[in-house]
């Protein structure tokens, strides 16, 4: 008879890096550096497709969706897979490296068209997809259930933080490269991208050789239905059914959902912000901004939860971002707002993103966690893509900047109220 394996327990050993878990600290590290990588490639790609290659914001809208879908497909069958397996760091690496392999191609993309970026940007979030569940899974099972929030906190403090560094970055470069301040070159962009392959192939190397498995459970091997070694955990790893799932998770799932349809691609918040008069080099710096205080946010957040709830500290978030959006339908041309506004976006997500993570964790058994954080984030990101194609079809139809902002705050106001009345106990 096949004899159970039992990786180590992570959560119970005195390995820790500035009081953090070394696993939880080595993925925040993976995070620092795909972060920075990211956003000098990634964040101001919209004006790469707007100013360059001129594609209309339906195009752009569509290009976010579809590619946030692609990899919502896929983290629902890498998380159960990484469940069914009982390994997470190989799908993990597996999902970073596909992405740093894609977005060398972004150089050639402004001969090349809207195509291009298209076809770059399903390769990235295939990557995303296949690594995101694996390596929330990893960060949960590092964890101690009175450190979860604060753990999760911190890897999204760490992404974010990278975030800022690779933002300052950008902005160095587009001040020294860019002729006209109101418009993406396509050698600034091109620059951005050569200087941010570096950070990305760091990060592959930081998980292959310093993540480990953490598991403080037994995993059984596969075995048929008769093997006398199947067990309710085995089968709670084979199920990939939502109903299988607990039903407080399923009805957040739902709500959050309802809250995403309402939230589209942040290329929508860049691009209002240049409509209401900002340069490149200022949109990088208010980027910049944004990422400190969610940063700065997150961790403290994280341990709140832990302390006073999940529930209370995503609400205050969400509460947040409703008045966000109605200050970005209600911004005039005056720059201050827009920056007194993308500050105030940071408060949001470092407030809500671990935190969310962290009540995934939560509601479902340890076995079943791949399975659930593919779930979980696969609805989100599909939900991305009618967001963002309503976002561009309200602002491109109205010729109203302002409607999809009003649209998003409705429904993040919906999803509070539902929050609260079905979500009690958390």
């Amino acid at each position: 008879m096949d004899e159970a394996v039992t990786a180590p327990d992570l959560t119970q050993t005195g390995e820790r890096i500035l009081g953090f878990n070394r696993n939880v600290f080595f993925l925040g590290l993976v995070s620092f550096l795909t972060d920075i990588s990211s956003e000098m490639t990634l964040t101001i790609l919209p004006l790469f497709l707007a100013n360059v290659l001129g594609a209309p914001f339906g195009i752009i809208g569509a290009i976010e969706g579809i590619a946030e879908s692609t990899s919502s497909l896929l983290k629902i069958a890498s998380g159960w897979l990484s469940d069914r397996v009982g390994a997470r760091k190989a799908l993990t690496a597996l999902g970073y490296g596909l992405s740093t392999v894609a977005k060398p191609f972004l150089i050639i993309a402004s001969t090349a068209g809207w195509g291009m970026v298209l076809g770059v940007r399903v390769a990235d979030r295939v990557g995303k997809g296949v690594r995101t569940a694996p390596r929330d899974a990893l960060v949960a099972d590092s964890s101690a259930d009175r450190e979860r929030g604060k753990n999760f906190g911190f890897h999204r403090a760490m992404d974010t933080g990278g975030a800022v560094v690779g933002l300052a970055l950008a902005a160095g470069i587009a001040y020294l490269t860019q002729f006209r301040p109101d418009q993406l070159s396509v050698g600034t962009y091109q620059t951005l991208v050569g200087f941010g392959i570096l950070p990305a192939v760091l990060a592959v190397l930081v998980i292959l050789l310093f993540v480990r498995e953490a598991r403080g459970r037994a995993v059984q091997p596969q075995s048929s239905p008769s093997h006398p070694s199947a067990s309710a955990s085995d089968a709670g790893r084979r199920s990939l059914g939502f109903r299988s799932l607990d039903k407080r998770f399923q009805m957040f799932v739902v709500i959050a959902t309802i809250f995403t349809l309402g939230n589209s691609s942040d290329a929508f918040l860049i691009l209002r912000a240049q409509e209401r008069g900002l340069s490149v080099v200022n949109i990088l710096i208010m980027l910049v901004m944004f990422n400190i205080v969610y940063a700065s946010v997150a961790v403290p957040a994280g341990m709140l939860s832990d302390r006073f709830g999940r529930r209370r500290v995503i609400t205050t978030g969400w509460v947040v971002y409703v008045l966000i959006y109605l200050g970005f339908a209600l911004a005039t041309k005056s720059a201050w707002q827009v920056w007194v506004l993308f500050v105030v976006y940071g408060v949001y997500y470092g407030s809500t993103d671990g935190v969310a993570k962290a009540l995934v964790a939560d509601l479902v058994p340890p076995a079943q966690r791949g399975s659930a954080y593919g779930v979980y984030n696969a609805a989100v990101g599909l939900a991305v893509l009618p967001a963002s194609l309503i976002a561009g079809f309200l602002w491109q139809t109205t010729n109203n900047p302002a409607s999809p902002f009003y649209f998003g705050a409705a429904l993040a106001g919906l999803a509070v109220a539902l929050l609260f009345v079905f979500l009690r106990r958390q």
